[in-house]
């Protein structure tokens, strides 16, 4: 640990998008554990992916299993985007460490009664674990530096099948709505931003080229959801976690942000899992979200190369 460096707690769910906000976390910042929760593949594969990543790393990052389910209803995976396994399927070897012998949810509590007031925790996976652990220690936000969830589509435009949701709330909008209920603050990165700040494929391909064996390790693990992207009209590379890791990295990268209270919709057949924004006010409740709008688009890919072991793109 060093002291002038920012401290970091990461939940997630690796997942390609996950895999790029980890290598550029740990390119700057001191991370005190992976948490891991089921969301883009099982969590037989998450978990091996982050022990694997740890090891490319060359991190001795603790990866702790968590929640193998939503808490309520079941939910689809995103394999269709990241490959099977979450990495691409590159068969890659497995990591040669194993999870350590403590609950994602119960970790997030400890390290938060440890390292009070220290910890910035970075949510880049369906909140299932959070919500644990919230519901194991009520006083948890007042634990934590800050909070920082990569979730949500504030004016409807979704990425699943229930058209105005995201894929990591409406995994499970149950422990979302227990997160966003619960927590005074927090920083939003939602997909709709994450889509207008897409990075362009020819620098995002220079940087994987002129990277390091972290860059060559990802180019590896990213191609199909890369050609994803791109069968799919994006004008870009969408890394949706790396803009979140961005935020938590450099918080005066954000030039644009609303503060708006942010609630969950549990109920709706085309609606569940929504994240329903007070644009105008009216419920009278407490502004819970700053929602990140714009970021510095250079910086930001700044961040993506260092991550990378590239040179900063032109």
């Amino acid at each position: 640990m060093t002291a002038d460096r920012l401290q970091l707690l990461i939940d997630t769910d690796p997942g390609v998008d996950d895999a790029l906000a980890i290598l550029m976390a740990h390119a700057q910042a001191d991370v005190a554990g992976l948490t891991i929760a089921a969301g883009n593949v099982g969590l037989g594969h998450t978990v091996g992916n982050a022990l694997k990543l740890v090891e490319v790393i060359g991190a001795r990052t603790p990866v702790f299993s968590g929640c193998p389910t939503p808490l309520v209803l079941p939910a689809l995976d995103a394999a269709f985007v990241h490959g099977a396994d979450g990495f691409g399927d590159t068969a890659y070897l497995p990591a040669s460490s194993r999870a350590a012998d403590e609950h994602a949810a119960n970790a997030i509590v400890r390290l938060a009664r440890e390292r009070p007031g220290e910890l910035t925790l970075v949510a880049l996976a369906p909140l299932t674990n959070l919500a644990l652990a919230l519901r194991l220690d009520p006083e948890l936000p007042s634990r934590f530096k800050r909070l920082v969830i990569m979730g949500g589509a504030v004016t409807g435009r979704g990425n699943i099948e229930r058209v105005p949701t995201e894929f990591n709330i409406g995994f499970d909008p149950e422990a979302a709505h227990v997160v966003f209920s619960s927590w005074p603050q927090f920083d939003l990165v939602d997909w709709e931003a994450c889509v207008r700040h897409a990075m362009d494929f020819a620098r995002f391909d220079a940087m994987l080229a002129s990277g390091d064996e972290r860059a060559r390790f990802y180019a590896a693990i990213v191609r199909k959801a890369r050609e994803f992207n791109a069968a799919h009209g994006r004008g870009g590379m969408i890394a949706a976690d790396a803009l979140a890791m961005a935020v938590a990295l450099e918080p005066d990268i954000v030039r644009v942000a609303e503060t708006r209270h942010v609630g969950i919709e549990l109920a709706g057949t085309l609606t569940r899992g929504a994240t329903v924004v007070d644009w105008e006010g009216r419920l009278g409740l407490p502004a819970n979200a700053r929602i990140v709008l714009e970021v510095d688009p250079v910086r930001f890919e700044t961040l993506v190369a260092r991550g990378l072991g590239a040179p900063p793109p032109r």
